[in-house]
This record gives structure tokens, C-alpha cells and sequence, in this order.
């Protein structure tokens, strides 16, 4: 398995797909990030943390009722390691 679909995660199986009309999707700076879990704590639908507490981001496309907290999440990042990227766009 490659580290990037290893690194990838589809989204969690209970979220409903409902107004994913947004382009926005969520990236994280792996050389920024040191782990502190705070994108996974408010934004569980789409960031889960792997066995050393370093984020998987969904591949999807955030969900318009998701926008509020996922643009929180990245707003939360101290060292500025999630961002949100139009599809297309450097993530």
C-alpha cells in the first residue's frame, strides 16, 4: 500500500452526505503538524488520528453543513498545518 492511500481516509461510514456542493477540501501540512489532535477533536467526521496522533484527512470534499467547523479546525492549528484548498489547488 502506498503512504498516500495509506494516509487517505473515504470518511466515516455513519456521516450522512447531504449538501456537498462545496469545492473546498481539507489538506494538512505533514511537516508542519506535530500532533496535537485539536482539527480531529472538531472536525471527527472528516479527520480521524492515526496510532501516534498525527491527522488522516478524508479525501472527500467538505460538506456545506461541515464548512463552519472545518474552517474552525484550520483556524484552531497552531502551527497553521491543516488548510482548506479549492479542489484543483495545492493541498
Amino acid at each position: 500500500m502506498s503512504e498516500l492511500s495509506a494516509r487517505r481516509w473515504e470518511g466515516s461510514p455513519g456521516v450522512a452526505r447531504l449538501g456537498t456542493s462545496s469545492r473546498l477540501s481539507l489538506g494538512v501540512d505533514r511537516i508542519r503538524c506535530d500532533g496535537r489532535g485539536y482539527c480531529a477533536e472538531l472536525l471527527p467526521e472528516m479527520i480521524r488520528l492515526d496510532d501516534w496522533g498525527y491527522p488522516i484527512v478524508s479525501s472527500e470534499r467538505v460538506p456545506d453543513h461541515l464548512l463552519d467547523h472545518a474552517r474552525r479546525a484550520v483556524a484552531t492549528c497552531p502551527l497553521l498545518a491543516v488548510r482548506l484548498a479549492e479542489d484543483g489547488r495545492s493541498r
